[in-house]
Parts: C-alpha cells; structure tokens; sequence
C-alpha cells in the first residue's frame, strides 16, 4: 500500500515542540503511518466485518493521515467523507482522494454538519479512546444521527483487560498512559465499549480484539514493512527529544501490557 511521502505533505503538530506533542503526532513526525493500537490487521477486520459495498455511503470519522481511507476506498464504495479536525491531516487524506464523490472536510466528530441518514456505513479508529464519557456519548449519537436505518457503524479502539479490571489499576493505567502520550486516554472494557454503543442504540454485531503492541518491533514491520520501520527507528534515534518520548511511551506500554488490548466492534442501527 502506498503512503504519503512526508516530505511532500504537511503533518499534524506543526508548531508544537516534540516534548508537550500528543504521542500519535510525534510517531506520524517520525515516519509512522499506521496508528492505530491494533494496527493494519484488526483495522481489515473491522472493514471486512462493515461489508462495505459499491451502493454505500462511507464517512470516516478522524481519518488522521488516511491509511485506512486508502484500505475502504479499495471496496469501491459510491463514496466516501473524512471527516477530521485537523486541517494538515485532511490536507494529507485529500492526497488519496480521486474523485468528486471522495472529499475530506475540516469539521468535528461530534457535529460533523453532515446530513441526517446520509450515509450507510461510518467508521472512526483511535478517536473515541482519547475522550471523555460524555464526548464519547456524544460522537456515537452523531454516528446514529447521520447513518440510515440499518446502516453500520465500526470503532477500533483501545482496550482494558480483563473485564473485571480493578479500578484502582485502572486509574493507575489511565493515568500512566495520558502522561505518557500527553493526551487523555481513557479506554474501557470489552463490555463498556459495547455499553455505551447499545447505550445509545446500536446493536452490536461483532468485536474483535487483538494485542496493543504499537511500538513492538514485529508490529511496526507488520504495519509499515522492513524498510519504513527501518527508517522510523532511524528517525527517532537521530532525534533526543522524540528517543525518550517513544521511551517513555515503549516503558509504559509494556509496564501494563497485561492490561492493555486492541478491540474493534461493529454496530447496526435499527431499521426502525
């Protein structure tokens, strides 16, 4: 799959210093495509499970550098909205775009200024982890406003394990994590992810989970290829400042390794 080359584009967080970044635009800085905590191959389980079909409507929720745009517009859809909140990042989503049915407009999750039932398959990655309950509430009731009746909606987000998961070591991850990538982070169970989507109608069709293993090397090979990976870790080994944020991140992520996972749902609104 080919990505943007980032010396033609301009990336999220310009004009931020490395140290006070959010941890996802640091790793795009350095190279990083693929973002998302159960990288490309769970993000293909998500859209095999949407079933997306030439008749369908795609909006994508917080596309980032549009890696996964890139995966969906493989189906063919009759077309596809990025909607993101950064316009560097939808500059670079529009690199990908080649038709007037594909757009990428700068706009917010929440209220996206979209139609009501105007699309039939919605989709966000990594988004919903990064906000609070209400936000979360929020996105999702956006999601069920612009889908039509029977339309899917996918997430794949960041996951808590198990189920039964102290609340103390849970704030004691949430905590740990939000320092580390300096962005709140508040990632739920497999039974709160499918929660607060029933809680706001959807009826949950599948979930599938998978090992949150971002930084390991395996995955960043698996995600990027030998010679992207190999030119990321370059970068950051080059650069102090982006060394000890990825350190600091690595540690953290591995300190709660037996607590952390990737999980992906997809979602029916009702025909009724």
């Amino acid at each position: 799959m080919s990505v943007p080359n980032e010396t033609e584009v301009a990336l999220p967080g310009e004009g931020l210093s490395l140290e006070r970044m959010p941890g996802h635009w640091l790793l795009a800085r350095m190279g990083k495509r693929v973002l998302r905590p159960g990288g490309l191959e769970l993000t293909r389980q998500m859209l095999e499970a949407l079933a997306i079909r030439p008749e369908d409507a795609l909006v994508e929720f917080a596309p980032g550098l549009g890696v996964t745009a890139q995966l969906a517009l493989r189906y063919r859809p009759a077309s596809y909205i990025g909607v993101e909140r950064d316009e560097a990042a939808a500059v670079t989503v529009r690199r990908s775009l080649s038709t007037p049915q594909q757009r990428c407009i700068v706009g917010r999750a929440e209220e996206t200024g979209l139609p009501a039932a105007s699309a039939t398959v919605i989709y966000g990655e990594a988004m919903l982890t990064m906000h609070t309950p209400g936000q979360k509430a929020a996105i999702i009731r956006e999601a069920w406003r612009v889908l039509q009746p029977g339309g899917r909606y996918g997430i794949h987000e960041l996951c808590l394990v198990p189920d039964t998961l102290d609340t103390t070591v849970k704030e004691t991850i949430l905590h740990d994590l939000s320092q580390a990538i300096h962005v709140g982070a508040r990632p739920l169970t497999v039974p709160e992810w499918r929660a607060v989507l029933e809680a706001e109608g959807f009826q949950v069709q599948s979930v599938a989970t998978a090992p949150m293993h971002l930084l390991e090397p395996r995955r960043m090979i698996q995600d990027e290829g030998l010679g992207r990976a190999l030119r990321i870790a370059w970068n950051i080994v080059c650069n102090p400042a982006a060394r000890r944020r990825v350190q600091a991140m690595r540690q953290v992520f591995r300190k709660h390794q037996a607590h952390l996972s990737a999980i992906a749902l997809v979602a029916l609104k009702s025909e009724q």
